[in-house]
């Protein structure tokens, strides 16, 4: 016979499990309709966060998927898995160079990029055209 032991102190509250909304309730908005800046803040963020790895994954028929490991947050036990970004919102930020691509991890059905902040070089601030001055050539010295 198996014995049991009682390890009422060791066991975790799950979260429980969410209802998905229904299918035309998470109909995708029109594709004519631009992005709202809230929503590109809120991806840089997220890419821009180190302690949230982020990938992008390409696959074979050239779709591309953008997702980040969400952490357990323990307030609500929500997380410990991956989680999608929305694709048109990184396209727009990757065109527009504000995120980079790391070097590519090839798979025979896919190819996976880990995503990152483009760093931001600081600009030089802008002097006035002053003319230049020429140096007088250097004699050489004879020893």
């Amino acid at each position: 016979m198996l014995a049991t032991v009682d390890r009422s102190n060791s066991l975790v509250d799950l979260p429980t499990v969410r209802r998905r909304r229904a299918r035309a309730a998470a109909a995708p908005a029109a594709a004519g309709v631009p992005s709202s800046s809230g929503t590109t803040a809120d991806v840089l963020r997220v890419i821009a966060d180190p302690r949230t790895p982020t990938y992008v994954t390409v696959f074979a028929g050239g779709r591309r998927r953008y997702s980040y490991w969400r952490p357990i947050d323990p307030a609500t036990g929500m997380g410990g898995c991956y989680a999608a970004l929305p694709t048109a919102e990184c396209d727009e930020l990757q065109a527009a160079g504000r995120i980079t691509l790391g070097e590519p991890v090839v798979d025979p059905n896919r190819t996976t990029y880990r995503v990152r902040a483009a760093t931001r070089v600081p600009q030089a601030p802008a002097r006035a055209a002053a003319p230049e001055r020429r140096r007088a050539p250097e004699r050489r010295r004879v020893a």
